[in-house]
């Protein structure tokens, strides 16, 4: 299952993502945790250390080895060069799965431990100052969303992005690669803002949208965010003592989070696994080919001197009963 944790900035989602994350390791489940997001701070709030975390590979420092990749044999793209963030696969691409090792995972990929198990986290790297003036943010997670669309899973694993904050996902077609995605909204008339703009987006793309109220201190702050987002809200949140001290660094095991809390964890898990009832990887593939159209036609055919449009491979669909390893 992929799963996206979105919100403005400030609102708690790499908090609850992070919760997330180890709620499922603890499960027992594999699991495959993306830091889509500029400022970096998924890392640290799954117990590494500043250094650790700063010593994370930057999936957009490799887009070279991610493109020459997942390139594979494909006979309909001419050159790792001519790969923009929204190529999708075809006939003999190679694909990425969560359990296998590979290359990217090799280059990118780093495994974390938790009190209950183990994950593998992937970042896509800060903005540094030798990208200001001359880079765009959205090159960097483009590395992530080459590796979404190429990513195939099963309904006993799951991919946890933590996603750019407000609405900037909507630059690309990122926003759609996701069998939910978890809206993360305070309280407050700023906090339900991007919902607004996501639930707009959202509707035009069959894309499953729930909101998990955050930082809520009793039930008029429920009451208000029901008022706002309707059945939508699926479950709330409130103060964590556990969380405080995550936060300065010093968290205790993961066991004794709070018992509403791991209940709220419950509920997102019990969502992300009932919307696989609904995955459908033909509409997957056609979103997928619709908005690398619309980047290949606006700047990519310009960017690459190619047509890009003749990369979509008419007769493929992007299905999980593709997962068997390929060679690397």
């Amino acid at each position: 299952m992929k799963i996206a944790f979105v919100g403005k900035g400030g609102s708690g989602k790499t908090t609850l993502s992070s919760l997330f994350i180890r709620h499922l390791a603890a499960t027992g489940a594999p699991v495959l945790a993306v830091d889509a997001d500029i400022n970096q701070h998924l890392g640290a709030a799954l117990g590494l250390s500043d250094e650790e975390a700063a010593a994370l590979p930057a999936m957009g420092a490799h887009l070279p080895l991610i493109k020459e990749y997942l390139r594979g044999s494909n006979p309909r793209i001419a050159s790792a060069d001519t790969m923009i963030k929204t190529t999708p696969p075809g006939e003999g691409s190679r694909l990425l799965r969560v359990r296998e090792d590979n290359p990217v995972y090799e280059t990118c990929a780093r495994p974390v431990a938790l009190d209950d198990g183990g994950i593998r986290l992937m970042a896509t790297g800060p903005f540094t100052e030798s990208d200001l003036g001359v880079a765009c943010y959205h090159s960097k997670v483009g590395a992530v969303e080459l590796c979404l669309n190429h990513l195939v899973d099963g309904p006993d694993e799951y991919v946890v992005v933590d996603m750019t904050a407000g609405s900037d996902s909507f630059a690309s077609g990122m926003f759609t690669r996701f069998d939910m995605t978890f809206l993360v909204a305070e309280p407050t008339r700023k906090g339900v803002s991007v919902y607004r703009q996501y639930k707009e987006y959202a509707r035009d793309f069959g894309v499953a949208l729930r909101v998990v109220g955050n930082k809520v201190q009793g039930p008029e702050d429920v009451e208000f965010l029901r008022a706002e987002v309707g059945d939508d809200l699926l479950v709330t949140v409130g103060h964590s003592d556990w969380v405080r001290a995550m936060e300065k660094g010093r968290p205790p095991r993961f066991e004794l989070l709070e018992a509403t809390n791991r209940t709220a964890l419950q509920s997102l898990q019990d969502a992300a696994d009932d919307s696989y009832a609904h995955r459908d990887w033909e509409r997957y593939t056609r979103q997928m080919v619709h908005f690398h159209l619309k980047n290949a036609e606006s700047w990519g055919n310009a960017r690459t001197g190619a047509d890009l449009a003749a990369q979509v491979d008419p007769g493929f669909v992007l299905d999980e009963r593709l997962a068997v390893p390929q060679p690397s």
